[in-house]
């Protein structure tokens, strides 16, 4: 029997726990690291470079897509399931555009979590209750979100549709900032800021300011606390 290594990341330390607690009494894996938020996640993927990685998608630092983001842009092999407290398949798409490889939620049954993970580590795909190849993924894309990769023609990372300093924006909107004082922090124009505002909005589809920030805490993109920006590179 393979074994199969394993992190194990979240933010809750009594879910990560369970999460922990219940794979270890798989004969097949072994747990080699545990995370307490995105940061330390990526960190440990590189240091010690497991087979598999079991991400919270809403976490503190880098977030569960982030993370997985730049696993895939440092092409590393670890292997991504994303565990989600909101299970809908437009997340799905965006967990699996970002390159993760599994994408489950919270309340899965250890057995069943256990049988994605195999799955993973197999080179399968597995989303939404299925285990694809490739081919069958995408086919399975296309059918549930006609254009969804279209998003994705828009500048910034593919996994999600705004540039970084758009994410920017976004944090401090979470936090409740005005545009005035999101310019003087981040040191830009008013109308910069507006501008980005509105960018945000049409990319979501949203018709304010609220309405963007339930969708991008509903999707782990930002978390309501902890959510000061980090200042893009220009």
């Amino acid at each position: 029997m393979n074994e199969i290594t394993l992190l194990i990341a979240d933010d809750h330390p009594l879910f990560r726990q369970g999460v922990v607690d219940a794979l270890s009494l798989e004969k097949d894996f072994r747990i080699i690291a545990q995370a307490a938020d995105g940061n330390e996640a990526i960190e440990l993927i590189r240091s010690l470079k497991p087979q598999v990685a079991v991400l919270d998608v809403n976490m503190p630092g880098l977030n569960g897509q982030q993370v997985t983001h730049q696993v895939t842009t440092d092409h590393l092999h670890t292997r991504v399931v994303l565990l989600t407290g909101y299970d809908d398949v437009e997340q799905a798409i965006h967990a699996i555009l970002a390159g993760a490889i599994g994408y489950c939620a919270k309340d899965i049954e250890p057995d069943v979590l256990a049988r994605t993970i195999r799955a993973v580590a197999d080179g399968k795909y597995a989303v939404a209750g299925n285990v694809f190849n490739r081919r069958e993924l995408d086919h399975w894309i296309d059918e549930q979100m006609e254009g969804a990769r279209r998003s994705y023609s828009e500048p910034g990372s593919p996994f999600h549709p705004l540039s970084d300093r758009e994410m920017e924006v976004l944090s401090c909107v979470v936090r409740g900032m005005s545009n005035k004082e999101i310019a003087g922090l981040l040191g830009i124009s008013h109308q910069t800021v507006k501008n980005h505002v509105t960018s945000i909005l049409r990319k979501f589809g949203v018709e304010d300011r609220t309405q963007a920030v339930v969708y991008a805490l509903k999707r782990g993109w930002v978390k309501l606390q902890n959510s000061s920006p980090v200042k893009a590179q220009e």
